[in-house]
């Protein structure tokens, strides 16, 4: 934040001006987050609120070793953790938000590819979580490895080995779908 900025201001209004900023940076993010993890968009909404309730109570004890987009992706990841413990939802079927429609594409063309994103999302939701945030992280959010292991808190090399056998999962898994024709 700019110090010319927020150096009239009161620590209060420094941190609302920061809440406010993080909300609309990273809001729309870790929705979709949630949204990955528990499937159903009012209780990403929910988790998100709380995310940033967590967030502002919590702002003046950020100790600055990661930085904001980091530490918010660990609180998200935390309270849909916590989410799923509290209601044992398990085995979720993830639905996609958006269809991907394609300009000049057959509508078997999408449909197909719809049915397949269908697909992968439920496979990827059947994943132990431990294979199914990595996964997530990499892939969808385009983190580093690196990145993973500080929001996650474990070695890079734990987040290439859950990398690997996610992947390695996922791909058994949609060979098995496919040779049951769901694919």
């Amino acid at each position: 934040m700019d110090k010319n900025r927020t150096s009239g201001l009161q620590p209060l209004e420094v941190e609302h001006i920061l809440l406010s900023k993080l909300m609309n940076e990273h809001g729309p993010e870790l929705k979709r987050i949630a949204f990955l993890y528990i499937n159903d968009i009012t209780e990403s909404e929910d988790i998100v609120q709380e995310v940033f309730i967590s967030c502002y109570q919590h702002l003046a004890s950020f100790r600055n070793e990661a930085d904001y987009k980091t530490w918010l992706i660990r609180i998200t990841i935390n309270k849909c953790k916590d989410h799923r413990r509290l209601w044992g939802i398990r085995n979720l079927v993830y639905r996609p938000i958006h269809q991907l429609v394609k300009k000049n594409e057959s509508a078997e063309a999408t449909h197909l590819d719809q049915q397949f994103s269908s697909e992968l999302i439920e496979q990827i939701s059947k994943l132990s979580s431990k294979y199914k945030e990595v996964l997530i992280l990499y892939y969808y959010l385009e983190l580093t490895m690196q990145e993973i292991s500080e929001v996650l808190e474990i070695s890079i090399n734990t987040v290439k080995s859950r990398l690997l056998r996610g992947k390695k999962s996922l791909k058994t898994r949609l060979g098995r779908s496919e040779q049951h024709g769901q694919v």
